[in-house]
Order: C-alpha cells, then sequence, then structure tokens
C-alpha cells in the first residue's frame, strides 16, 4: 500500500517534472522576433552570376564581373548604417586583414553587400574610404569592393549562401546573423566563419581552402596542408594525418639525401683506390 507522504511525494515530483519540461519547452522556443533569423550552410553552392548591384563609385555592374579572377573571396552581408553589429564584424574583419600576410586584390578578395536596399553607392563609398584607410594596406583598395543593390537582387545572393535576416519595426535595425563566407574564384560557397572575432589562422585556412590550395608561397602551402576545419569548434585545428604525410615526406628526402652524398663519397673513394 503507497503511505499518503509516498503519495505526495510522487505527486510532487510529477509536478516538478511538469514544470521543468514546460520551462524547457519556453527557453527553446524562440521569440518571435529571431524566427526566421540565421544561417543554413549552403556549402557547394553557387553564388548567381547574373546578380545585379551597384558597386562604391555608383556603377552597376554584375557579380559575374568579380568571379574567375583566379582569387578566392571573402563575402560580409552588413548594412552600413547598423549601430552596433556590423561595425564590430567590419573592425574585426579589418583586424584580422592587418594580420594576414596575404593583400586583398592580390591572393584574395572581399565583397561586402548592404542586406539594407534602401542604402546608396554614396555610403558604400564612405564606408569604403574608412575602411581602406583603417586598413592602410597598400593596393588592398583594389580588392576590397562595396555593394548595394535593389532588394530582390539581395535577396538573391543572401538566399544562395543561406544568409536570412529581417527588419524589426520596433528596434529600427535588420535582425542577422553574424558570419563571414568564403567563395572560390568561380563563386562556390566553401566555408562559414561565425561570430564577431575572426582569428587569423583561421581566415587563413579558410582563404586556402577557398582556393583550392593554390594561393600562398611553397611553404605556407606545406604548413596549411597540417590543419583541417573542425565544425564542432568552427575553426582549424591541426590535422594529425597530413602532419604524418609531411614529417614522412620530410623523413624520406632526408634519407635520400643522405643515401645519395654517402653513394657519391664511396665513388669517389673507390675511384681513388682504381
Amino acid at each position: 500500500m503507497i503511505t499518503n507522504t509516498l503519495k505526495a511525494f510522487l505527486f510532487t515530483s510529477v509536478l516538478l517534472l511538469g514544470t521543468v519540461s514546460a520551462g524547457i519547452s519556453q527557453i527553446n522556443q524562440l521569440p518571435e522576433e529571431l524566427k526566421d533569423i540565421g544561417i543554413t550552410e549552403n556549402l557547394g553552392g553557387f553564388v548567381p552570376a547574373d546578380i545585379q548591384l551597384t558597386n562604391q563609385d555608383g556603377e552597376l555592374v554584375m557579380l559575374g564581373d568579380y568571379l574567375n579572377r583566379g582569387r578566392p573571396f571573402i563575402l560580409n552581408i552588413v548594412y552600413y548604417e547598423c549601430p552596433s553589429m556590423c561595425n564590430l564584424i567590419m573592425n574585426s574583419l579589418t583586424n584580422t586583414m592587418k594580420e594576414l600576410r596575404w593583400t586583398a586584390g592580390k591572393e584574395f578578395e572581399v565583397l561586402t553587400v548592404s542586406m539594407a536596399y534602401d542604402e546608396t553607392w554614396e555610403m558604400a563609398m564612405e564606408n569604403k574610404t574608412a575602411y581602406t584607410n583603417f586598413l592602410n594596406r597598400d593596393g588592398a583598395a583594389d580588392g576590397w569592393h562595396f555593394f548595394v543593390g535593389e532588394k530582390h537582387e539581395v535577396k538573391r545572393l543572401t538566399d544562395s549562401v543561406g544568409f536570412y535576416y529581417k527588419w524589426d519595426e520596433k528596434s529600427q535595425e535588420y535582425l542577422h546573423a553574424s558570419a563571414i563566407i568564403f567563395l572560390s574564384p568561380d563563386g562556390m560557397v566553401s566555408r562559414y566563419l561565425y561570430g564577431i572575432d575572426y582569428h587569423e589562422l583561421d581566415v587563413r585556412n579558410a582563404l586556402f581552402d577557398a582556393a583550392d590550395g593554390k594561393i600562398g608561397t611553397t611553404l605556407e602551402r606545406m604548413l596549411l596542408f597540417c590543419y583541417t576545419y573542425d565544425p564542432d569548434s568552427g575553426s582549424y585545428v591541426p590535422y594529425a594525418v597530413n602532419i604524418m604525410k609531411i614529417g614522412g615526406a620530410i623523413t624520406l628526402l632526408g634519407l635520400g639525401l643522405f643515401l645519395g652524398i654517402f653513394w657519391i663519397r664511396e665513388r669517389k673513394k673507390t675511384s681513388k683506390i682504381a
């Protein structure tokens, strides 16, 4: 027979479990204003080459005009009048580009596109001037492009990379995720790096992957070959298999060199005796 005390205990436990379950359910439910916002990775997909945008010089251009130049791309989607997060994204990206040995316009290119269809090319020009001056790298202005566009054209771009955002009337801001997106020279989506703090090694590796290993010096290629992208941490980590491959190759090369020198010396000794 179940005692009254045990009955009370079981009843209380059920109530607690129900309360906890309801609490978890509420936690898992996003606020209404944050629904339909985020990033759905589209790795292997392509950005449409026929998207029309207006660049920082007021020229109507096609996205395809910038593709197939043999250089990978960093795509960042912001808006120029953003009062908060976009500034952090842009400042972090610029600081990381300062640390990179590679230069925009030489080894890679950057496409900065406004999600706000009512912004003007003059705003794009102001931002390009400000950030390229802050970067202070010779030639970088030739490889860092700023754009605005019509609503449907910008949406085609953002949809192609799985970047979803919306205007919030209450805050009078665009609500959006924070990430930079890497594209291959022909516009294929290669990698996403999230947050507002982009480490130089992660950006360098992501560019290396986007270029299919066709970027950097021979030594840099060997070093970057030793890293692989870890989706759990969202960054690049040492890849033991490739490290062992390079270590083995260096060992074989060293052994071959040693045996070659030894063989040449032995030949010389034999020649002198003869």
